[in-house]
């Protein structure tokens, strides 16, 4: 049976799979007596499902014995963020209704590629229905982008899995080539067998550990499921402004750690050739960045102290430097929490958002095949590896390597085909932000949007600047803009050129 659905296109399961779950944030607004944004969730989700049966029935023939190919999938996936959001959009179209569907169609862009950015940040301005809606969204794309980088990205080496492998980015590792591969389908069918239970079981124990922190139990569930997706999306306005406090922080700083690198929850696809986590470098490179730069931010606010006379107690220190250490790695992770203690330190040393670190730590991003977006860390660590040895070069011009034949691979081929990632992603940048500019905003603020976008991190939007950009005030324009570079951060570029080389569709 499940060998069969899976042989449906996967925008199509994908499209039934969200209408079922939209009977759960109807059955909130159900119990809460807003019969309003019941019906709207009921109906759309009634009609989802009947239309997703209908197609499925009219195709099953054309299906049968036919095989999707990776590129299929991943042409599916891009369709998935592109079109999904349209449909997904409905419900909260009519839920909010006083909005215009293009803000409903970039929330739920944002939310299903786990940016997280949004429109409606003003409390009181959705109902608690409509933001568990977002937190669904925003959970569903996590798991996701999980089962993808698994089933889709990794055998066709992008997604970061291009800088271990030996194939071309779009195509099959050739030393893998002797072998019978899997169906993609069944990859697929394995990669949610196996990861579904394990994002399913952390989002468990964390909404339990927030409770228990003293949280609402709704706001906890919409932080745990923004917390393993890495979207940041909150029914207040930020983890700061809820009650869990220093505990709650510690649950979340906790499991941010799984968007270091993959093998926090998997063993499958191991970029390195010695086992463990230890000696993972994604995650060995992400300690090194959330142990030094939160070093930066507290100096940078005990001076701003001393500037201003203001004494310095060792409990605000010690507060001060928990605040940088979690919003470091909140950003590193692109999820765009911060601490309490975050502001607290700000308000302590009297100085603004340091902007530029936190874009810096939004574009480095997390680990291979995890919710995070950015760069990735297994990309930056290949650049490091080549810098490494290219400075050695220059003192010994005679000298041998002393890598293994992974680490030669990294550092040469992987160092390569990173830097031509980095090179893509610096140029979409470019042109996202002369185009935000064509739309109105000005420089600074439209180099924000834009890395907010391709980084996958929309808390940046509000932390990266003091005057916070303003996605309402956008015009559709500039809306849409923004809503492409989010897709474009989940996708990647690298897997869009991939995508449309005609040797990706050659079986």
């Amino acid at each position: 049976m499940t060998a069969r659905l899976l042989r449906f296109p996967l925008f199509l399961i994908l499209t039934g799979i969200a209408a079922l779950l939209m009977l759960l944030p109807a059955l909130d607004a159900l119990m809460r007596g807003n019969t309003g944004v019941a019906g709207a969730f009921f109906y759309a989700g009634l009609l989802g499902l009947a239309a997703v049966v209908a197609t499925g029935l009219a195709i099953s023939g054309q299906v049968a014995g036919r095989e999707p190919t990776d590129a299929q999938h991943l042409g599916s996936l891009l369709l998935a963020y592109l079109l999904l959001p349209l449909y997904l959009a409905l419900p909260f179209y009519e839920g909010v209704q006083t909005t215009t569907f293009v803000n409903a169609y970039v929330e739920m862009v944002s939310s299903l590629t786990t940016t997280g950015a949004t429109m409606f940040g003003a409390p009181g301005r959705l109902a608690d229905s409509l933001h568990l809606w977002r937190g669904l969204v925003g959970w569903g794309g996590g798991l996701l982008i999980w089962i993808s980088a698994s089933a889709v990205l990794a055998p066709m080496s992008l997604g970061g899995f291009e800088v271990t492998v030996r194939a071309e980015p779009g195509q099959d590792d050739a030393m893998l080539g002797r072998f019978q591969r899997a169906l993609p389908s069944r990859r697929v069918a394995q990669a949610t067998r196996l990861l579904t239970p394990v994002y399913l079981g952390l989002t468990l124990v964390l909404w339990i550990a927030l409770m228990a922190g003293g949280e609402r139990a709704f706001v906890a569930l919409v932080h745990a499921m923004s917390t393993m997706a890495t979207s940041g999306i909150s029914s207040v306005g930020g983890l700061h402004n809820g009650a869990s406090g220093l505990g709650g922080e510690i649950a979340v700083f906790l499991f941010l750690v799984f968007a270091l690198s993959r093998l926090t929850f998997s063993s499958d696809t191991v970029p390195t050739a010695r086992p463990g986590l230890v000696n993972d470098p994604e995650f060995r490179l992400g300690l090194v960045l959330v142990m030094t730069v939160p070093l930066v931010l507290f100096a940078r606010h005990w001076i701003g102290s001393i500037e201003l006379a203001e004494p310095m107690h060792p409990t605000d220190a010690l507060r001060a430097l928990w605040g940088a250490v979690f919003t470091v790695l909140s950003f590193l992770s692109t999820t765009g929490f911060e601490s309490a203690d975050w502001q607290a330190a700000r308000a302590w040393s009297g100085l603004g958002a340091p902007g530029l670190i936190l874009m810096g730590l939004a574009m480095i991003g997390g680990g291979v095949a995890t919710t995070a977006g950015g760069v990735r860390l297994l990309r930056v660590y290949a650049l490091y590896l080549h810098a490494h040895r290219e400075f050695e070069r220059l003192v010994h011009p005679s000298s041998v390597g002393r890598a293994s034949g992974t680490g030669r691979r990294i550092r040469r081929q992987g160092a390569y085909i990173a830097w031509i990632f980095f090179m893509l992603f610096a140029l979409t940048l470019t042109a996202v932000t002369a185009l935000l500019a064509m739309a109105g905003l000005d420089f600074e603020a439209a180099l924000i949007l834009a890395l907010a976008g391709l980084s996958t991190t929309g808390p940046l939007i509000t932390s990266a600047t003091e005057d916070p950009v303003r996605l309402i005030e956008l015009g559709a324009f500039g809306k849409l803009v923004f809503s492409g570079a989010m897709v474009l951060g989940r996708i990647e570029t690298l897997a869009l050129v991939a995508l449309i080389n005609p040797m990706a569709w050659r079986e």
